[in-house]
Parts: structure tokens; C-alpha cells; sequence
């Protein structure tokens, strides 16, 4: 009896200091993307208005990796066999996107705008492949930066 006491204390210890962790990069990200508003990363390929100069541009990238903790993972499982939203895997995801779109922006300081923004997801590690269950998420986010002359206009 001692031993199962031990192992649900365990375990929710771990779910515990699972959550917790993943609300603090939630509030991380939630900081960081206030800090950045000011340099927008859309997806069109023009933004200009006439008149606008290009001074310089550049490809710009972040790329990410976020596992799901062990915890969380399970729980998944068990949403897998009676099926619905696995909310521990759509947070994953949103975590993974959200970090690549402001290492993206990170390496685009300096410049005015990020156009033609492409997000790409893929799973990875031993787990994705054999049990189809996701272990790790990465995220590449792509773009390209551009400078513009100031002449005291702004894109879009």
C-alpha cells in the first residue's frame, strides 16, 4: 500500500511541476510578444506602399523543440482510446509556434517588417514514429526581414 501511495504522490508531483512550468513559458511568451508587436510578421509578399525603398533584406528563422512532459503524455493516451480534444498536445503545439514565431523576430531586430512568414511543424523522436504517440514537437518559423528607408512612412 506504501508503494502506490508513493507512486500517485509521484506522479502528481510530476503533473504538478509539469503544469507550473508550462504556465510560466506561457507567461514568457505572453511578454515577449507584447515586446514585439512593433516589428508585425505577416504572411503576404508585398506589404509597401509606393514610394517605399528597400535599404535591406534578409531570411530570418527560428526553429524550436518542446517535449510534452512524461505526465501529460499519458493522460493524452487515455484521451486517445475514448477520444475528443487532447488539449496536452494543442498546447504543445501553440508553445512550439509561438517560441519559433519570437526567436524569428529576435533575429529580425533591426529591421521593420517580416513577409512571406511560414510555419512548419513536424514531430520527432523514437516515440512519434513506433507508437504514434508525440513525444517532441519542432517548429520552424521562416521569413523574410526588411528594411526599409525611412521617409516616414511604414509598412501596411
Amino acid at each position: 500500500m506504501e508503494q502506490i501511495i508513493i507512486f500517485l504522490a509521484l506522479i502528481a508531483l510530476g503533473y504538478t511541476a509539469g503544469t507550473i512550468t508550462e504556465k510560466k513559458h506561457f507567461k514568457s511568451l505572453v511578454q515577449r510578444e507584447k515586446e514585439t508587436l512593433h516589428l508585425p510578421a505577416v504572411t503576404i509578399k508585398n506589404a509597401f506602399k509606393d514610394g517605399d525603398e528597400i535599404k535591406d533584406a534578409k531570411l530570418v528563422l527560428g526553429s524550436v523543440v518542446i517535449s510534452i512532459d512524461y505526465f501529460k503524455r499519458v493522460l493524452a493516451s487515455l484521451r486517445n482510446i475514448f477520444g475528443g480534444e487532447v488539449m496536452a498536445y494543442e498546447t504543445l503545439v501553440d508553445r512550439a509556434r509561438r517560441e519559433a514565431i519570437l526567436r524569428m523576430k529576435k533575429e529580425a531586430k533591426g529591421y521593420d517588417i517580416i513577409l512571406n512568414t511560414r510555419i512548419e511543424t513536424s514531430s520527432i523522436g523514437k516515440s512519434a514514429n513506433k507508437r504514434r504517440s508525440v513525444g517532441s514537437v519542432e517548429a520552424l518559423a521562416y521569413g523574410t526581414a526588411v528594411a526599409l528607408y525611412k521617409n516616414g512612412s511604414s509598412p501596411i
